[in-house]
């Protein structure tokens, strides 16, 4: 008769004869590990919108000090430069471009002119919290390609400056005249509000003392 304990298996010799099938698997949990605790680090640090930006600050001071003492790297920061413009531009745009909602559908979506207007939020192609992180992982990126020489390409950067200076002006303005023909502003401050639930209230008001 067999014995039922000599045939089970325990979880550490399970675990172990499977590590020994795939050499691999302790090295994808524990980066599966890892990015639990990452994702989980960025989920506790969304609300803290202004120590995410004083910080991602700090750190681009620190790439430029770092590029400036070793007076090097520019086609890093070059690159650095115009990975940032973009994700600056997916920043300020709309989530639906109005341009091309009113090729296919005639009508460019407005936004709300009377508090009788339904009301529609500005809704932006890249949300604050993923600007943030990708700019926050650019940078630290960049900052880590400056401790390989490789990456340090021998290049004028008074053109560089002067052509990322020029791309950034075309773009902006090209995104200021987007926003002006469309009627949209992409931040909540200076923006004027219609008082709803006031204008309801007067109305009331009104009604009650007919």
């Amino acid at each position: 008769m067999e014995n039922p304990s000599s045939s089970s298996t325990s979880p550490a010799t399970a675990s172990a004869s499977i590590s020994d099938a795939d050499p691999g698997a302790p090295v994808r949990e524990a980066l599966a590990s890892l990015a639990r605790r990452y994702q989980h680090l960025l989920d506790r640090s969304t609300p803290f919108v202004r120590e995410r930006w004083f910080g991602l600050f700090g750190l681009a001071l620190l790439y430029l000090l770092r590029v400036w003492l070793v007076e090097g790297f520019y086609i890093v920061t070059y690159g650095l430069g115009i990975y940032c413009l973009g994700q600056l531009v997916a920043f300020l745009s709309p989530m639906v471009d109005p341009e091309i909602q009113e090729l296919i559908d005639g009508s460019a979506p407005s936004l709300p002119t009377r508090s009788t207007d339904e009301f529609r939020p500005f809704v932006r192609r890249l949300p604050e919290f993923k600007f943030w992180h990708a700019l926050a992982r650019a940078f630290c990126i960049a900052f880590v390609m400056t401790f390989f020489s490789v990456f340090d390409v021998p290049v004028f950067w008074p053109i560089l400056l002067f052509y990322f200076c020029l791309l950034f002006f075309v773009t902006m303005k090209r995104q200021i005249q987007h926003m002006i023909k469309y009627k949209y502003v992409p931040f909540s401050f200076g923006k004027q509000r219609y008082g709803g639930k006031k204008g309801s209230a007067t109305e009331d008001a009104s009604l009650m003392k007919d």
